[in-house]
């Protein structure tokens, strides 16, 4: 493998990483060991800054950018930053602002009838009540439907419905907000050309 740069980071599909590097998975390094390193990293991914410092550690992570990128956000990334997961769970302050009320109103109902005797003892199409002849036994059918026009209405009344509220539902679970991926790893050189700057 090409000598690299100390602190150089790349991607390696094999199972170890090659001499003179190390996998990116946080490990504590003695800092005497590796000085030269430790100048380039100091303690940005851990360690304690006299004897320790670490690598960075990107099992099951993405490396992003450095900095704030233009239309992206406040909060710009400093090296050494985690954030992020896997699953992600919406509460009522990721959802859009609404309500949902249907408030009680008042309707007048009139319900059409004939001043005249009813012709049917069953409804039909345009069928409204009417009087009936009551002279039949016990167990006669009535008329009490007429094909007539509407000539009046039963007394008016009116029909009052209650305010209805939404109430909350869903399962409150979390989803994944994981993209695609392919495992690969992430090696450091730890032992390589130191970088001069630019």
């Amino acid at each position: 493998m090409a000598e690299g740069f100390l602190g150089e980071i790349r991607m390696f599909a094999g199972n170890f990483a090659p001499r003179g590097w190390m996998l990116c998975q946080g490990q504590i390094l003695n800092l005497r060991t590796y000085t030269a390193l430790f100048s380039i990293l100091g303690t940005t991914y851990g360690g304690d800054g006299q004897n320790t410092f670490a690598l960075p550690d990107l099992r099951g992570r993405l490396p992003l950018g450095t900095g704030l990128g233009p239309g992206l956000g406040q909060t710009p990334v400093d090296p050494g930053d985690k954030d992020g997961a896997y699953t992600q769970q919406l509460n009522a302050l990721n959802l859009p602002s609404h309500a949902v009320q249907i408030p009680g109103q008042t309707f007048p109902v009139a319900i059409p009838a004939v001043e005249g005797i009813g012709n049917a003892s069953a409804p039909s199409t345009g069928a409204v009540l009417a009087k009936t002849n009551d002279s039949g036994g016990v167990g006669s059918v009535i008329d009490v439907y007429s094909s007539d026009p509407s000539t009046t209405t039963l007394k008016p009344f009116n029909v009052t419905t209650a305010a209805v509220n939404a109430n909350v539902v869903g399962a409150s679970q979390p989803f994944s907000v994981q993209n695609p991926y392919l495992g690969l790893n992430f090696i450091i050189c730890v032992e390589g050309y130191y970088p001069s700057r630019n």
